[in-house]
């Protein structure tokens, strides 16, 4: 729609006043053009007062805002110039200074436009965590220098009475002075520990009322990108997106540091399969290693024992932040993940881990800081690849606290290896399952959700996000009144916030499993992951939990898994559909519903399916026949999602599965050839059958 000039006019000003920080055009001579609401507010001023003043009069430093304001003209823009605007009575406000030239439909340059961030309260946050952090230090040390005086003060009355008798009064003094040390050093410890607390617990407050809107904020703006958008409306969304993931990723890693220095950071041991577990985890950086066009090789040791007691979720945190660094900071050649085992004895196994690339390389002098909090390899490298400089940090301290060592090997501009030494328990016992991330896709039939949830905001994202899974769902505001929802209408599985008002989700859940005696499966929503107490959620009989902001797939695998383990077994005395002597192998009501039965669309995702399946077929036998175990793997990685979405037995997708470990590990070859056989057939019969859907389909639509 084109808009005549009076509404080109009026869309501008809407745009300009939208804006909650300062904005304000200047022209070529540094005079106030226009400006918005903001401005004047902040200011203090009408638009009348401030229009054709000099811009730079309002800086504490109007030289060096005249020279970002040259800087504009001189490249185009600058970004994040800290400046202190100066307005009101002597008042201050320091701000992040954004600008860009604007030019007339000529490309003559007319002027700047510039937004001014105000970050007073972010620096005021910085300042007070500051002033805590020594609060408690000097706490600490007076308690340390009083606890000194105790001892010594001990020592003489010991002394004294060694000596004479007729010092015994004179002990006993020193006795009692060494008690009131002690008592002041006592004192002055409850301080220090208070200190600690307060830090904690502000740092728990921060992250719930952070991670509250960023749930809301990355939630909806995924919501946005999944719908029908213009190219420059996705790469705005987009920005946003990954805005807020990294101010997620920066948000976990203070706080896993400060759990860490706290000594509040807890190791699980649970037994768990390390071949697994690695494996899923560096599936994840698939996508983005294929975007970098550079190549991934996995080296596992076999004598590993297959089962070992330890932290998968810690160890999955470790090389995650290894490997997301050698992603980022290599262009081109590859990324070596190894795990060897060093040495074992009847009890214990230590392996040694190591990502190795053939990235940017660290120069020697800077090996040895690299480690430390908010410490990058050079000032720039924040800038050019993003990042805080806390991801290896946080390596180095989860791998001493369990009792390990971490290094580093690099040459500049030839690469680097991360490597660090684990040990863990060897068991006999059974390894607890790995979460298969599951696509919103999987048939699971009919499912009805009630959500507990008080915020508004997060309210209208779980009711989206379920409503896109085709979930039904019931959403109410706090526990008691899920309780009152359960009274009266059945659900499959609820989604329970913690922190509520009237009855929490500690309480709600206590009701629901003691009082109702109800074992309907209850996943725990946190934005607290500080203070996040898992032990008090599985006591009062929740059976699991996710982090907001909430992760799509993760929610849906997590309700999947649950609702899965907890289906009752059914026996039908309906017979199996046959054609002709044969058991037929697909089922199109799954298809249907995900097409809404549009023939157009059916036809088309039968034709994908019927025109990737054969060359994926005969790349599982040559793989398998060659002994080509990556050819293999990615063969059938790529046929599971389309047995759900024709409605194959789960049972060939479990078997799927087993034969893309197989690849993986090479371990338990047992039946792997007769489960390719299976699969093929499958597979073929599936395509016959799809053929004769598709022409029936299409001849009734004709």
């Amino acid at each position: 729609m084109k808009l005549n000039n009076r509404h080109e006019s009026q869309y501008a000003r809407s745009l300009i006043e939208a804006s909650l920080d300062p904005l304000v055009t200047i022209n070529t001579k540094g005079k106030i053009t226009d400006m918005n609401e903001a401005l004047a507010n902040i200011t203090g001023m009408t638009r009348e007062q401030l229009t054709d003043t000099d811009f730079f009069d309002y800086f504490t430093e109007p030289q060096k805002a005249r020279e970002v304001y040259q800087e504009v003209f001189a490249n185009g823009s600058v970004t994040n110039s800290p400046l202190t605007l100066r307005h009101g009575e002597g008042k201050l406000t320091d701000v992040l200074f954004n600008g860009s030239v604007y030019k007339d439909n000529k490309g003559n340059v007319l002027g700047v436009v510039v937004v001014a961030r105000d970050v007073t309260d972010q620096k005021r946050t910085a300042t007070e965590l500051t002033e805590a952090k020594v609060a408690a230090e000097s706490a600490t040390k007076v308690a340390e220098d009083a606890k000194g005086k105790a001892e010594n003060a001990a020592k003489r009355a010991e002394e004294a009475t060694i000596r004479a008798e007729d010092a015994t009064k004179i002990a006993e003094d020193a006795t009692i002075k060494a008690e009131d040390a002690t008592k002041i050093a006592e004192d002055a410890t409850k301080i220090a520990e208070d200190a600690v607390k307060s830090k904690q617990q502000f740092l728990s407050n921060m992250s719930h009322e952070i991670r509250t809107p960023m749930n809301a904020i990355i939630g909806f703006t995924k919501v946005l990108l999944k719908s029908d958008l213009t190219a420059k409306q996705k790469e705005y969304l987009t920005a946003i997106k990954m805005s807020g993931d990294a101010l997620i990723v920066l948000i976990n890693d203070i706080l896993d540091l400060a759990k860490v220095d706290s000594g509040k950071m807890t190791f699980e041991q649970t037994p768990f399969k390390m071949v697994s577990s690695i494996s899923a985890m560096l599936h994840l950086f698939d996508a983005k290693i294929q975007e970098n066009n550079i190549v991934l090789v996995k080296e596992y040791d076999k004598n590993i024992p297959e089962v070992l007691v330890g932290d998968p979720a810690r160890l999955h945190q470790i090389i995650l932040n290894l490997m997301s660094n050698a992603v980022k900071f290599t262009s081109k050649g590859k990324i070596t993940a190894t795990a060897h085992l060093l040495s074992e004895d009847e009890d214990n196994a230590t392996i040694e881990f190591s990502i190795a690339d053939t990235g940017i390389g660290i120069s020697e002098s800077k090996q040895n800081n690299i480690f430390e909090n908010f410490q990058q390899a050079t000032s720039g490298t924040s800038r050019l690849y993003g990042g805080t400089g806390l991801g290896l940090a946080i390596v180095k301290q989860l791998v001493e606290a369990q009792g390990g060592t971490v290094g580093v090997k690099s040459k500049l501009n030839q690469g680097s290896t991360f490597s660090f030494l684990l040990t863990f328990q060897k068991t006999d016992a059974e390894a607890e399952s790995i979460l298969d991330i599951v696509e919103p896709n999987a048939v699971i039939g009919d499912v009805k959700v009630l959500v507990a949830e008080d915020i508004a905001l997060n309210q209208l994202l779980m009711k989206t996000i379920l409503d896109d899974f085709g979930f039904e769902r019931d959403i109410v505001a706090n526990g008691q009144l899920a309780i009152e929802k359960l009274q009266t209408t059945t659900y499959d599985i609820i989604l329970m916030d913690l922190l509520m008002p009237i009855m929490n989700g500690f309480e709600a859940t206590n009701y629901i499993r003691n009082t109702m005696n109800s074992n309907i499966p209850i996943i725990a929503l946190t934005a607290d992951v500080t203070t996040v107490d898992l032990a008090k959620c599985k006591a009062v009989g929740m059976d699991d939990y996710i982090s907001k902001p909430v992760d799509e797939k993760l929610l849906y695998s997590k309700i999947v898994g649950l609702l899965k383990k907890n289906m009752p077994i059914v026996e039908s005395d309906e017979p199996l559909k046959y054609k002709g002597d044969r058991m037929k192998c697909i089922d199109m009501d799954y298809l249907a519903r995900r097409t809404k039965s549009n023939p157009e669309l059916m036809m088309e995702m039968i034709s994908l399916y019927l025109e990737q399946t054969p060359p994926l077929v005969s790349a599982m036998k040559k793989g398998l026949q060659n002994k080509d175990w990556s050819s293999l793997y990615a063969a059938v990685h790529k046929m599971i999602p389309s047995f759900s979405i024709v409605g194959i037995n789960p049972d060939f997708e479990n078997m799927a599965r087993m034969v893309q470990d197989y690849a993986s590990t090479q371990k338990q070859a047992e039946g792997i050839p007769e489960m390719v056989l299976k699969l093929e057939n499958v597979c073929v019969q599936a395509c016959e059958e799809l053929e004769v859907e598709f022409n029936v389909i299409k001849k009734t639509n004709s």
